[in-house]
């Protein structure tokens, strides 16, 4: 039995009309971004129609699942700023990535990047926090949904907050040089506006 089954017949023909990656990073591009401090499933996400991050990625995880593809996150670290979570697939040998932000430049990729650590730095200018800085550090290898099978975490009524914990006890990768970091300039004030977007504010 495949362990996405749980989903009810109308919640899998929404998630499988999705089709393929574009089309899960549409579905979550046309929803609301909320603030709120919440792990919600993915089933929750379509109930709902909105979503963070987190389970924007997690809800792109199972979209891609129930499409034929693994369901892989990878977390993104921070300095000074909050984590990022992001789905990624893999198409004739490249690398790309779906996921929700409330920053214009840190959604979705295409698949062209030949490794993870080229897809992960494509996000390095255009991650930054409310005072300019950017902010990207490390990242962690592609986690595999799939090992969370047993608690149902596509479909559970309950938060997925052992997804994050999870996630924090993984190795993670440098991507600068301490050096390299302590000379980095904040950017300009054209590149914050444009990132800033139709951001989502408390």
């Amino acid at each position: 039995m495949a362990s996405y089954e749980s989903f009810s017949r109308a919640e899998l023909r929404k998630l499988r009309s999705l089709k393929d990656p574009y089309g899960i990073q549409k579905f979550l591009n046309a929803q609301p971004y909320h603030l709120a401090d919440t792990a919600w499933s993915p089933r929750r996400v379509l109930r709902e129609n909105t979503s963070h991050c987190f389970e924007g990625a997690l809800f792109a995880a199972a979209a891609l699942k129930v499409n034929g593809y693994p369901p892989l996150i990878i977390d993104l670290e921070a300095e000074h700023d909050t984590d990022h979570v992001i789905a990624v697939y893999k198409q004739r040998g490249h690398w790309g990535a779906i996921a929700n932000s409330n920053y214009t430049g840190c959604r979705y990729r295409e698949p062209v990047y030949r490794t993870l650590r080229e897809l992960v730095m494509s996000y390095f200018d255009l991650y930054f926090n409310q005072r300019a800085e950017r902010t990207l550090r490390t990242f962690s290898n592609p986690v595999n949904l799939a090992r969370f099978d047993r608690l149902s975490w596509m479909t559970s009524d309950q938060p997925l907050w052992f997804i994050a914990e999870y996630l924090l006890t993984i190795r993670h990768f440098r991507l600068l040089q301490p050096k390299m970091a302590r000379r980095l300039h904040r950017l300009d004030d054209r590149s914050f506006k444009a990132g800033c977007l139709g951001r989502a504010e408390k």
